[in-house]
């Protein structure tokens, strides 16, 4: 081996153990930004077609227990999908070092890849918390006494229904009051007595119901909002678990992705878990060699 072989190879290795553990954030910033481009894209498609996992829409409630496992199945699609073309952006643009081997290589890209991925969670975060402030921004300047629960604003209807009442009453503080009546109905304790006959007594007076009347119709819109609320909860529990289960998911194609990214940056064709294409060749004829190095 020549004198000049030898400092080659000492220069690639110093060159390879000072960036060991480095992040270049470049690729970083474009595997996240297009992880989140696709997710938005795949979210919007869902939205489009009715898929979704959580809805305070009366019409959700009549959703069968298949459409909540599809919506959760697509959540986790959508986030494979998203992730792992994010992750293998970033490994696809990633510039290697010197003295990558093929083992540090791949797990050079997978970090990249989960780096990409991390970036891409907290810009959804960020996102979906703007979307939210902006959406809540008009129930702040409402006032609390006129403001309602939307998740039983179908059963405040059907508490106050009457064909009877002049045009021109404004039952809506009345209807925010009895809504925050209801809403203790899911709780162990349920509507107290005094709150059962005050709503009794605000139907009488505003639909024109007899007393026998205005009692069944309480109870029968207390035992649906108690349902209405166990159904809104049961989709938030549905919803939060599909989302972590999408986002640990995410993270594994992430680095799956970054890896083939890199892959495909150097040359080599993919690991046989990945495809099926190359179940012909062995993998210790495609390692890789030092960069800038004879092989």
């Amino acid at each position: 081996m020549s004198i000049e072989t030898v400092e080659i190879e000492a220069l690639a290795a110093e060159r390879g153990s000072e960036g060991r553990w480095s992040l270049q954030w470049g690729p970083i910033l474009a595997g996240a930004l297009a992880a989140c481009a696709v997710s938005s894209i795949m979210v919007t498609f869902a939205a489009t077609v009715g898929l979704g996992v959580s809805s305070a829409a009366p019409s959700w409630r009549d959703a069968s227990v298949a459409l909540w496992i599809l919506s959760g199945i697509y959540l986790v699609l959508q986030a494979l999908i998203s992730f792992g073309c994010g992750g293998y952006l970033a490994g696809r643009c990633r510039p290697t070092y010197g003295a990558d081997l093929s083992g540090d290589t791949e797990s050079r890209d997978g970090l990249h890849g989960v780096a990409s991925w991390a970036l891409a969670v907290v810009i959804g975060i960020i996102l979906a918390a703007l979307i939210a402030m902006g959406a809540s921004r008009s129930n702040l300047t409402a006032s609390p006494s006129t403001t309602e629960p939307s998740v039983i604003s179908a059963e405040i209807d059907h508490l106050f229904r009457s064909a009877r009442r002049p045009g021109n009453v404004d039952i809506t503080p009345l209807r925010a009051e009895a809504g925050r009546i209801l809403m203790n109905s899911s709780s162990h304790s349920g509507v107290s007595t005094d709150d059962r006959n005050y709503l009794a007594q605000l139907v009488a007076a505003n639909t024109g119901l007899s007393g026998p009347d205005s009692d069944r119709r309480v109870d029968a819109v207390i035992a649906e909002s108690k349902t209405a609320i166990s159904r809104a909860r049961a989709g938030t529990t549905i919803l939060a678990f599909s989302v972590a289960t999408a986002l640990l998911l995410g993270a594994a194609a992430a680095w799956a992705g970054a890896e083939a990214g890199g892959r495909h940056r150097d040359g080599m064709p993919l690991s046989d878990w990945m495809t099926h294409s190359n179940r012909f060749h062995r993998r210790k004829r495609w390692q890789r060699s030092p960069a800038g190095l004879p092989e």
